[in-house]
């Protein structure tokens, strides 16, 4: 009687420290490593591996691979001692019309326009009122890439500018008044949704934060230690909470759902009395 053979099981437990230390391994590589070479040092089947890796980090092992390039890009425009040839290679591109190609959707904008703060790139804002206070919407031409909160308009403006120094910065004509308006109905009920694109734009670790934010349902929290979990991270609790920091886009990258783990809140970029508010509108 022929036995059939059982398939060696999958390993589970381990699956967190698996997906962080292929993320090592793309965050170091010069060239993204293939599909088949991450899965083999993870020891999963291709597709196994690609379902536990987005489940974990919330991107595509090639989306996680595009941020990692496109942040060292972002690094090496940044240092004035190297040309953007120079910085391009650095990055991981073999060839200048890749780097041009793939770099500006990430960056924004061109990278020489990046290299000078934005000179040369048109960004409508316009500032309003609203429940929680001042806020400014800001508009590139990707989509919306600023959504901030606070008590004074200036200080906001000020923000932008910080943001994107050499930006030529435009008031709002008509159009664009109908899309802040959009944002505020948004921010004054956040279950509606926001169905405008946004420019989102950060390092390949903020993003993957952003996105597991996003996935939160509006109404539920959770804790930093959670995201970092989630992202494949666990021991990067406090770069969890740097990232929600740095989001520009309130609400529409909610880390007002973030919260410790005790279900304190605590830690908010615009201030916890209005994170309280944000909870309390979509309870």
């Amino acid at each position: 009687m022929l036995r059939r053979q059982r398939t060696p099981a999958m390993p589970t437990a381990s699956h967190p420290s698996l997906i962080a230390q292929a993320c090592r391994l793309i965050d170091h590589s010069e060239e993204a490593p293939r599909l088949a070479t991450l899965a083999a040092s993870a020891g999963l089947s291709p597709a196994h591996f690609h379902r536990l890796f987005k489940a974990h980090t919330g991107l595509t092992p090639k989306a996680y691979a595009d941020a990692a390039r496109a942040r060292r890009a972002r690094e090496g425009l940044a240092d004035p001692a190297r040309s953007i040839t120079e910085a391009a290679f650095g990055a991981g591109f073999n060839a200048g019309s890749r780097f041009y190609a793939s770099s500006q959707p990430r960056l924004g904008m061109p990278p020489r326009q990046f290299r000078q703060g934005g000179a040369g790139v048109r960004i409508q804002f316009a500032l309003a009122q609203c429940s929680l206070g001042a806020i400014l919407v800001a508009e590139s031409a990707k989509g919306i890439c600023a959504i901030l909160l606070g008590d004074e308009p200036e200080a906001l403006l000020h923000s932008l500018q910080d943001a994107f120094p050499n930006a030529e910065l435009l008031g709002a004509d008509a159009a664009f008044e109908a899309r802040v308006a959009q944002v505020v109905g948004f921010v004054e009920a956040p279950r509606l949704g926001l169905a405008l694109p946004l420019d989102i734009q950060g390092t390949a670790f903020q993003e993957r934060v952003w996105q597991a934010l996003r996935e939160i349902p509006p109404g539920e929290t959770a804790s930093y230690t959670a995201i970092a979990a989630r992202i494949g991270q666990p021991q990067a609790v406090r770069a969890v909470a740097q990232a929600c920091a740095a989001n520009r886009l309130a609400v529409a990258v909610p880390c007002h759902r973030v919260v410790r783990h005790d279900g304190a809140l605590s830690g908010y970029r615009w201030g916890v009395e209005r994170k309280r508010e944000l909870l309390r509108k979509e309870q």
